[in-house]
């Protein structure tokens, strides 16, 4: 089991040039978790690139609804306290530290190409090229 980020889920359901090293994480590790504010940044990264027409709403609409299935029971609240914590210390936004809050909390890693993130909590976050290298 991981924590996924929501740019690894984005490269999962949104064919690009980390699709491929997306989808090899999945192969690693098919159990992916994430704090329910996966589903906020998800939706906002859907709409931005229907903006730009580099997707069509109903593409964005079938993925998110996939991508909410596939996670139905794998979404978690995190403690404030724990998030605005760990954000004070490392300098990384609260949103980010939802996720590591998660992966402290199921003792489990963090998979992110996030380079702060990275840097930050390097017992925690590990890249996806880390994963599946």
């Amino acid at each position: 089991m991981i924590v996924a980020d929501t740019n690894l889920l984005i490269y999962l359901y949104v064919q690009g040039q980390r699709t491929e090293e997306s989808e090899a994480v999945l192969r690693r590790d098919p159990v992916w978790t994430a704090p329910l504010l996966w589903r906020s940044e998800f939706r906002n990264a859907l709409i931005g690139l229907v903006r730009k027409d580099a997707l069509a709403l109903d593409e964005a609409l079938s993925m998110v609804d996939e991508a909410e299935r596939w996670l139905a029971g794998r979404e978690y609240s995190v403690v404030s306290r724990h998030v605005l914590t760990l954000a004070e210390k490392s300098g990384c936004s609260a949103c980010d530290c939802e996720f590591v809050a998660l992966a402290q909390d199921l003792a489990v890693q963090l998979v992110t190409a996030d380079r702060q993130i990275l840097k930050a909590f390097p017992t925690i976050a590990i890249s996806p090229s880390a994963v599946t290298g």
